[in-house]
């Protein structure tokens, strides 16, 4: 009888014991690192003829890389666009901020068993226009991450060199020989080690490109101190782009030092290129477009890499929108009652049926700087454009927008392409007056209404 209860206990035990290991691997780490004012053309890959990221490069080789990928044109607006799946004109309702009344992404991998770490850049406690509770030190905790390493959490401060860090509520020590893409790195580094036995959920919303353009450490002017923390040179651009391709690698490395081949690594960018960065990509000078509505200030590097899935990596025009992101996750985490606006890749990555949409929205109202200029909502495919104010472009050839299509002389196919997103644009509320009270106003007006809210999922599922 004792030697039966001896080999249950041990069965039991080898049973829960391979249970555990099984649901282990049917839930995938996640990290996804966003760059900060990263466009499309300026990585090696997507054909920058003068950049150095073999990093990137490689992870996009053996994953996938993605050619339409598109963010809102702006920092926040994505921001607060890809944590919590819903368009900006649900919930997005100032420059650098996100409502603490919000669920992220944080929030749902915390409550389906992931641990959760932020690093990097904040940007969303309201700082900017003095909101109530602005220097709350709990806001990445309520949003649903265990453990965070941030930059412009309370006042704003150096991001690179003399950075000024909060981590897990207290500020750190640091001075101008400290470099803050390394202190946000060294943390998620140190994150992975110590959660590599449970699933984990890491959001890296990088300091990296943005200006002011430094020396980075690997560059030959670091070690003039002045330089290193002054001035704003687009010189510096080709470095930091390099810089955050290394940084992306160490990452990369601790995965295979940890053996966590079931982790889906993410890397895109939160906009277009700053407008002071010209990049020659293919023989063809580019300037950033950072803020507009035109291809280049929206068009988003995009990589996913997934070394126990994807075994032969491959190339994907299909439309990419930020809500998708947070969809993607709920497919992951099977939750049924699903609130994103947007369409799981899912499919997409493990090659069963994907089904990509023909209309992508953009509702983009920035609230950032003071004229209301470069606002604008559109639909678009891969190849036109038509914004609510009837603006018609074929932006495939005609990348800055300069010459309107007259939509009264449409061939039959252009008339259908014209039709099919005029039909999904109007399915979204029109831009209010530009002014803050009034865009409070519209967006509860809208919210308390659900008439848009329906029609958006319906045309995006």
């Amino acid at each position: 009888m004792k030697f039966y209860s001896r080999t249950l206990l041990f069965v039991s035990i080898l049973f829960f014991s391979c249970n555990d290991s099984s649901n282990n691997l049917d839930k995938p780490n996640i990290i996804l690192i966003m760059a900060d004012d990263l466009g499309y053309e300026a990585i090696g890959i997507n054909g920058a003829d003068e950049y150095n990221t073999p990093v990137l490069d490689s992870l996009a080789v053996n994953g996938i890389n993605f050619h339409n990928a598109y963010s809102q044109p702006l920092c926040t607006p994505t921001r607060v666009k890809i944590m919590t799946g819903k368009p900006n004109y649900v919930n997005y309702e100032y420059f650098t901020y996100l409502n603490p009344n919000q669920k992220t992404f944080g929030n749902l991998f915390q409550e389906n068993g992931y641990k959760t770490a932020l690093a990097g850049k904040w940007q969303l406690n309201g700082v900017q226009y003095d909101i109530e509770n602005n220097q709350d030190l709990e806001r990445p905790y309520q949003f649903g991450f265990d453990e965070y390493c941030l930059w412009w959490l309370r006042e704003r401060g150096n991001r690179f060199a003399d950075p000024n860090i909060v981590q897990n509520g207290e500020k750190l020590n640091k001075g101008i020989d400290d470099y803050g893409p390394d202190i946000f790195t060294d943390f998620i580094i140190d994150f992975i080690d110590k959660n590599k036995e449970d699933p984990f959920f890491i959001y890296y919303p990088m300091a990296l490109v943005h200006d002011p353009f430094l020396p980075t450490p690997d560059s030959n002017d670091w070690d003039d101190l002045e330089k290193r923390n002054t001035g704003n040179k687009p010189v510096y651009f080709s470095d930091m782009l390099t810089y955050m391709d290394k940084i992306v690698g160490r990452i990369s490395n601790t995965l295979d030092k940890n053996k966590l081949d079931n982790t889906i690594l993410i890397f895109i960018g939160d906009n277009g290129t700053d407008t002071k960065v010209v990049t020659l990509n293919k023989g063809n000078e580019i300037r950033g477009a950072k803020g507009s509505t035109i291809k280049y200030a929206s068009n988003v590097p995009m990589i996913v890499n997934w070394k126990s899935q994807i075994k032969e990596g491959f190339n994907s025009d299909a439309m990419i929108d930020f809500t998708d992101f947070y969809a993607t996750f709920e497919d992951i985490l099977n939750i049924d009652a699903q609130q994103s606006y947007g369409k799981t890749i899912m499919p997409l990555i493990t090659n069963n049926n994907y089904n990509e949409r023909d209309v992508l929205i953009t509702y983009y109202d920035p609230i950032w700087g003071s004229d209301g200029l470069g606002r604008g909502v559109y639909a678009q495919n891969k190849d036109y454009k038509l914004y609510k104010n009837g603006n018609f472009f074929n932006f495939s050839n005609d990348l800055y927008e300069k010459n309107p299509i007259d939509v009264t002389t449409l061939s039959e196919t252009d008339n259908e392409i014209y039709s099919l997103l005029k039909i999904s644009l109007d399915s979204i509320p029109e831009l209010p007056e530009y002014n803050h009270n009034g865009w409070q106003e519209r967006r509860k007006e809208v919210n308390e209404s659900g008439k848009f809210n329906n029609i958006w999922q319906l045309n995006t599922k």
